[in-house]
């Protein structure tokens, strides 16, 4: 984990996405919030290191809980805070970090916006446990909120209100460097650049080289991907084989 102190702006600034549900194991449900989490944190700084899926099982997870926190700066969950008896994320977390859950009356007067005092039955105020010591989340969808404590950022798993929360989370979080990507299209296999893209990363160490076939029109082709926190670096890399790629062509 990073623990830098100082007020230079760190090199890298890493995160994990703990994915809690049975119905993503079971497939009843496809996650659409990895691929949206990972695009968001590159563009802010922040470099997404691990993903891993758990069920709704408490040893489940704190075991991954305990093992991300302490690996990466960040661990964003996805899921399991919703109002019925199978949404255990909140107090899981709780016991991870030994903290008590309480019914929180900030997040209550969050939800007060959307239900009225006679709406807010027993069921309802699940959404409003929380861990003692945590900061909330905004949720302007169905205001019942997230929360961030230590290293750990608990959001909904419904896309729509996961989207928000980490918008409103976002201004909270400690970013690195902008990773900078670019793309060139080789309409040949990958074999026949093997050797230019182990050139190119022995000669452009801070630049990630990849390779990606595809399938188009029947024919095999390759979708060569750059990316550097130093921009000047990946230009000059991208120059490089792009003039490899017009030779061979």
């Amino acid at each position: 984990m990073n623990n830098k102190t100082s007020n230079e702006t760190p090199e890298i600034i890493t995160a994990a996405i703990l994915v809690i549900g049975d119905e993503i194991l079971s497939g009843r449900t496809k996650d659409a919030n990895v691929n949206y989490m990972a695009c968001h944190f590159t563009k802010i700084g922040i470099r997404l290191m691990e993903v891993r899926v758990v069920g709704d099982e408490e040893v489940a997870i704190i075991e991954a809980l305990n093992t991300l926190r302490k690996k990466f700066d960040y661990v964003f969950t996805t899921g399991g805070i919703g109002p019925t008896h199978d949404d255990i994320t909140a107090p899981t977390v709780a016991k991870a970090l030994d903290v008590r859950l309480n019914i929180d009356d900030r997040a209550i007067d969050m939800m007060k916006l959307k239900y009225s005092d006679h709406e807010l039955n027993d069921v309802r105020l699940r959404m409003a446990r929380i861990p003692e010591g945590a900061q909330l989340i905004e949720n302007t969808v169905s205001f019942a909120p997230g929360f961030m404590i230590e290293n750990i950022i608990v959001l909904a798993g419904v896309p729509a209100i996961m989207q928000v929360m980490l918008d409103a989370v976002t201004p909270k979080l400690r970013v690195g460097k902008k990773i900078y990507s670019t793309t060139l299209i080789h309409p040949h296999p990958e074999s026949t650049v093997a050797t230019d893209l182990e050139e190119l990363q022995e000669i452009y160490k801070d630049v990630s080289v990849g390779s990606y076939p595809f399938f188009k029109d029947g024919s095999l082709g390759t979708q060569l991907v750059l990316r550097s926190v130093n921009i000047d670096s990946l230009n000059t890399a991208k120059e490089s084989l792009s003039q490899r790629l017009s030779e061979k062509l």
